[in-house]
């Protein structure tokens, strides 16, 4: 196979027809496949395609809901997009359970977001400081243009600091940023913004420091990293609530808090408690447009912030109350991106009630939160395996492309049994050979 050039510049049919003739054994069958996945509305279809690069299809993920999530005595159907069967279940289930003993209460505690130009320099670093404390109103000053819009509405940029690195990497500072972006995600303003200061900072230094003191530019960039952008959710109840019976009831919050500590200490355990965290987060994020991937990286780094990997989540039983919350940095948005492009996006933000991004933060938080009582309330009582298996259930069956009778059959069958791979391929396998 010869390398391809100008496959950017190809049409998406050629792009395929490369793709199929390549790398396909059967290059008709994979043509109609992809096909299978364009929206009939071209209009529709060429918005989707330009969403990124070299696009030969759409990738569809379910789109789900979970309804009646009581968050600050406020009712919420909350969207999510994800392929795992039992999140939105878990979900469900979860706003069922905490519905009639207050719902989920949560709060934003901060909204400011990270950037950083990282420089070099030889220079000593008492100069360095001298030179900043001079050039910080012109920094500011310059990156007006840019600024001017987000600062009507009550953001722009809190602070600029210089920190001195050295003694982790040789000659290393940065110019440290902190910004308020309201509703908007803020990448690009930010980024825009840190690129501006870099070049500021840079002339003016020209005329300040020797040739071999002159600081050296390596990049400018925000951080996924976003622990001053912080959003708290909780639940809580007298402990009697959690189960019908009293002394079932005192059981279940002695093992779910003993859940939560393990978590808190062990990290095998912390990645996997977390992971289910995120299930809810992600699908949530997901749906409304944002970079879950962003979210995925500062919430893990955030879990680590101690010197070593922890639960996001803590539980507490105290004077016969059960208490379960977490806080967890949601850098979000509800503007800009794909939130007034994507179809889809928009419908999930009008089911939202159109949220600012901090109810935003405080919905994702809830789902968040949601999604991992749900997961240690399975763990800690039935085990997790047995709703779990339920939901794959249908994804065996969809695999074996089991007919209604056959469905039907293997779903009582399983109301009574426990649910493996083998056992339904079995079952499967055993009605087709009575035919």
């Amino acid at each position: 196979m010869k390398q391809v050039k100008g496959f950017s510049k190809l049409s998406k049919e050629e792009k395929i027809n490369w793709l199929t003739e390549n790398y396909f054994s059967n290059a008709q069958k994979t043509k109609e496949t992809l096909k299978l996945y364009w929206n009939k509305d071209e209009k529709l279809q060429k918005l989707h395609d330009e969403f990124t690069e070299n696009t030969i299809s759409n990738y569809y993920l379910p789109f789900g809901v979970a309804p009646n999530f009581l968050i600050n005595e406020q009712l919420y159907t909350i969207p999510m997009a994800i392929e795992e069967s039992s999140v939105v279940a878990a979900a469900s289930n979860a706003a069922k359970f905490w519905f009639d003993k207050g719902g989920f209460k949560a709060e934003v505690l901060s909204t400011q977001k990270v950037g950083q130009v990282h420089f070099n320099s030889t220079a000593d670093f008492q100069k360095l400081k001298e030179f900043f404390k001079q050039v910080k109103p012109k920094l500011i000053e310059e990156v007006k243009a840019i600024t001017k819009n987000m600062e009507k509405r009550g953001g722009g940029i809190s602070s600029i600091e210089l920190r001195n690195k050295t003694q982790e990497l040789a000659n290393y500072y940065q110019l440290h940023c902190t910004f308020e972006t309201l509703d908007a995600m803020g990448a690009n303003f930010i980024n825009s913004c840190l690129e501006q200061i870099a070049e500021t900072f840079t002339r003016e230094a020209e005329n300040y420091f020797t040739t071999e003191e002159q600081p050296e530019i390596i990049m400018s960039i925000l951080s996924n990293y976003v622990p001053e952008c912080l959003v708290r959710a909780e639940v809580s109840c007298p402990v009697e609530e959690l189960l019908p019976n009293i002394t079932d009831a005192r059981k279940f919050a002695h093992k779910f808090v003993e859940a939560v500590k393990i978590a808190k200490i062990e990290p095998y355990r912390a990645v996997t408690h977390n992971k289910g965290i995120m299930n809810g987060i992600d699908a949530v994020v997901l749906a409304t447009g944002n970079d879950f991937r962003a979210i995925e990286a500062g919430v893990h780094a955030y879990a680590a912030k101690d010197g070593s990997y922890s639960s996001l989540t803590d539980a507490s039983v105290e004077n016969g109350m059960f208490k379960f919350w977490m806080e967890v940095p949601l850098a979000l948005g509800t503007v800009g991106g794909l939130t007034s492009l994507h179809p889809l996006v928009k419908l999930a933000l009008e089911m939202l009630q159109k949220p600012s991004a901090k109810e935003l933060m405080q919905i994702v938080a809830v789902a968040g939160l949601a999604q991992n009582f749900a997961a240690l309330r399975s763990l800690t009582t039935t085990g997790i395996q047995q709703g779990h298996m339920k939901m794959h259930l249908m994804n065996i069956l969809n695999q074996f492309e089991a007919n209604e009778s056959e469905r039907q059959q293997v779903i009582e069958h399983f109301k009574s049994n426990t649910v493996s791979h083998s056992a339904v391929v079995e079952i499967i396998q055993g009605l087709r050979n009575e035919n």
